[in-house]
């Protein structure tokens, strides 16, 4: 019998990567906090309907890409392939009555049963924003700023370039979209057969076509920023004020397009400069019309911006940024006597709660064996106690970068290892003295 492996495209994540993970992270949700983004969890499974009627049948998420779950009752549900249908119908839920606009961040896993591809998995992590109930061209271009913030702090700066464009509304957008059908209507022996089902289908995501040919006429196709009415223009033109104000670089690409009727206005990518099909870090749109779709009254203006965590990550490795490892072991106690354990154990104890990454060796094998694994654990130091340093509560401590051996009182060890490893060193992140307020009294 074959031993169990994990379902193939899911991913598991663990040491170098955890690292860098956790560091995007915290990276992000600290630009988040500084600009009053509140965090927000939503449930992996949600009804089958939300997402259909968020998302056109005929998309690749919808007819290919879900991982459907009937449960018990019958019911037909869905993996959370994307989250802003998941945002809406929480936000209709729970925050009409709150001070508007709503600030929302969340860093949740998704689902989606695509082709792999590099940084794309069946199972991956997008960490995500959203400004609901504000109409106002400032939080585009604040968006990108914030976005740009985070790149620039996990050390991406001069990596990417910014791409806008806008695609107005769905009325706005008619009169473009039958002039592009017009200027391909003579050149259909040109596209494949995957851009001639959009040309007919959804004619704006011919504009986001890979195929060489469709690129190349792409250049002489009717540009729909060239259709923009007054008020979206005014719009589009006062993001790109308030970009410059904000020193924010940026380039017009008049492909850049969403092709969902309800996004509208501001649209924008952070790419990098491989080139590659895949050269997106992250993405944002306006999708002011989305509420009425899953059943709300009214449109309610909003919009989001996010990211690929994993492409991020692959980034940050390729750029060569090197993070601190909290978790190397500063102490490791090797003990070679059962009396010996007992005397280490509440040390181990006692040095996690003065923050020393320690570790004790909970078997008696050889010296020879125990100081292997120190080394491949990569321990500063080693602190080892035999019959006779148990009986006396002294150790001989090794420093496995000097290479030095001395004998040192149990009683003095910790402090004296503190002021080698230094404070800095020391991980001094306490979530119970940090956060909570009110400290019950447990002698009540």
């Amino acid at each position: 019998m074959e031993l169990p492996q994990k379902v193939r495209w899911m991913q598991d994540i663990f040491w170098e990567y955890q690292r860098y993970f956790t560091f995007l992270k915290k990276v992000s949700r600290h630009e988040f906090r500084k600009n009053w983004f509140t965090r927000i969890s939503t449930p992996i499974l949600e009804k089958v309907e939300l997402i259909k009627r968020s998302i056109w049948e005929e998309t690749d998420i919808v007819s290919k890409e879900m991982y459907n779950v009937i449960d018990k009752k019958g019911r037909e549900l869905v993996l959370k392939p994307e989250s802003t249908a998941w945002i809406m119908r929480a936000y209709l839920e729970n925050f009409l009555d709150e001070p508007q606009p709503v600030y929302l961040y969340y860093i949740e896993p998704h689902f989606r049963y695509e082709r792999p591809q590099k940084w794309r998995y069946r199972q991956f992590n997008q960490i995500w924003a959203e400004i609901i109930w504000e109409f106002d061209s400032v939080l585009d271009a604040k968006a990108i700023y914030i976005w740009k913030s985070i790149l620039d702090s996990i050390w991406l700066k001069w990596t990417f370039k910014v791409k806008i464009n806008s695609i107005w509304t769905l009325k706005e957008r008619e009169k473009y979209l039958e002039e592009l059908k017009w200027f391909f209507s003579n050149k259909k022996q040109h596209l494949d057969e995957t851009d001639l089902h959009r040309l007919e289908t959804n004619p704006m995501r011919i504009l986001d076509s890979k195929n060489p040919d469709t690129v190349e006429l792409l250049k002489f196709a009717p540009k729909i920023t060239d259709f923009l009415k007054k008020d979206s223009k005014e719009f589009y033109e006062k993001v790109k004020e308030y970009l410059d104000i904000l020193n924010v670089e940026y380039v017009e690409d008049h492909t850049l397009v969403r092709w969902l009727d309800y996004y509208c206005h501001t649209v924008w990518e952070f790419v990098d400069f491989s080139w590659r099909s895949q050269d997106a870090l992250g993405w944002w749109w306006r999708y002011d019309e989305l509420s009425k779709t899953i059943w709300f009254k009214t449109a309610i203006p909003a919009v989001w911006f996010a990211f690929w965590a994993e492409r991020l990550i692959e980034q940050i490795m390729e750029a060569w940024v090197k993070l601190k490892n909290k978790d190397e072991i500063q102490l490791y106690l090797i003990q070679l006597w059962d009396e010996a354990k007992k005397i280490l154990l509440p040390l181990n104890i006692e040095a996690r709660n003065k923050w020393l990454n320690s570790t004790l060796s909970l078997w008696t094998p050889s010296l020879k064996v125990q100081m292997k694994k120190a080394n491949k654990i990569n321990a500063k130091f080693v602190a080892i106690v035999w019959v006779m340093e148990a009986k006396n509560r002294v150790c001989q401590l090794k420093d496995m970068t000097a290479w030095t051996q001395e004998e040192i009182k149990l009683d003095n060890l910790l402090e004296y290892i503190i002021e080698k490893v230094w404070k800095d060193s020391l991980d001094f992140y306490d979530p119970a003295r940090d956060f909570i307020i009110n400290k019950p009294d447990i002698t009540e």
